[in-house]
């Protein structure tokens, strides 16, 4: 699950795991990288202080407030959804590309900025769209969807079990006017033994943000199209937050690192299959105490990464 957004401000611009990806990444470069997920551009930064005049970066991000922040980066920079990476990439070079980096979620700079309406703390606009991309808002979801699609986003994308019975007092306070306000809506819904573990509205404000930017499904695509593009003995390096988006990266891996799938007493492959990439992390890396200390965001954080073999 996604740990608690609000401690992640003073974290906008420190990268998580940014050790672990220059690791990953040295290997393949000269070359170019495209970090799919700039934010607030601490991976790029990394990397470009790391390897110099060896990398060439291409910046994605769907929010052009982040965006803004590399312009002063040696980057090429591109305002597109990662569920469109092929497209975006395409349109500003033909070259090889040598690994591609996402680190996926919500920043803390987006959660901070109370008008993006993210925060369950903060007086907000019910929005949570995280680019201009995106064709719908939280207000859209709280205030006309029926009780029976609310409470699936809530239990499928938050894994809230009072699913029902929060979204049963969502469409009885309608209209509700604020981020502020649904806030405390779901917090009255919860027996008083829940409101004393953690915020009460977390699991189903990140429910909700998920539903809008349709994250899962930007998840899946971004990810197909990496292991894809790279060249081979490229990399594709994937930091989730969450088990959603984790399950769909280690499934993606997992099918793609897969070769043949005839049953073993066959003499001869018949199924033609053959492995599209060798999966670098058999186990999730996570982050040591000693980085959790000092960057809260990297406490839930979970990496994974693949080299593209020859075909």
């Amino acid at each position: 699950m996604d740990q608690d957004p609000d401690r992640q401000e003073a974290d906008y611009h420190r990268p998580v795991l940014a050790e672990v990806v220059v690791e990953l990444m040295a290997p393949v470069l000269p070359g170019v990288v495209v970090d799919a997920t700039f934010g607030g551009g601490g991976h790029t930064r990394r990397m470009l202080d790391e390897f110099g005049d060896d990398v060439t970066v291409i910046a994605l991000d769907r929010d052009p407030e982040a965006l803004a922040n590399a312009r002063e980066l040696r980057a090429t920079v591109v305002e597109a959804n990662f569920a469109d990476l092929g497209t975006a990439v395409s349109s500003v070079t033909d070259e090889s590309i040598s690994g591609v980096l996402f680190d996926f979620g919500v920043s803390s700079h987006q959660i901070d900025e109370a008008r993006r309406g993210f925060s369950y703390r903060r007086e907000g606009p019910l929005d949570m769209r995280m680019g201009p991309d995106a064709g719908l808002t939280a207000d859209e979801i709280v205030n006309h969807w029926p009780a029976s699609d609310i409470a699936r986003v809530i239990r499928v994308y938050g894994e809230e079990p009072l699913a029902k019975r929060i979204a049963t007092a969502i469409v009885a306070a309608r209209p509700i006017d604020s981020t502020a306000t649904l806030s405390t809506i779901i917090a009255d819904a919860m027996p008083a033994a829940r409101r004393r573990v953690g915020h009460p509205a977390r699991r189903t404000f990140q429910a909700i943000r998920i539903a809008v930017n349709e994250e899962l499904e930007a998840v899946a695509a971004g990810v197909s199209q990496a292991v894809n593009m790279v060249r081979p003995g490229g990399r594709v390096v994937a930091i989730s937050y969450h088990s959603l988006e984790d399950r769909i990266v280690k499934q993606e891996f997992a099918t793609r690192a897969r070769g043949c799938t005839c049953p073993p007493d066959l003499p001869v492959c018949g199924c033609g299959n053959s492995a599209e990439v060798r999966v670098l992390t058999r186990k999730p890396i996570r982050a040591g105490s000693e980085e959790i200390e000092i960057n809260n965001r990297a406490r839930s954080a979970v990496l994974r990464a693949v080299e593209k073999l020859a075909s």
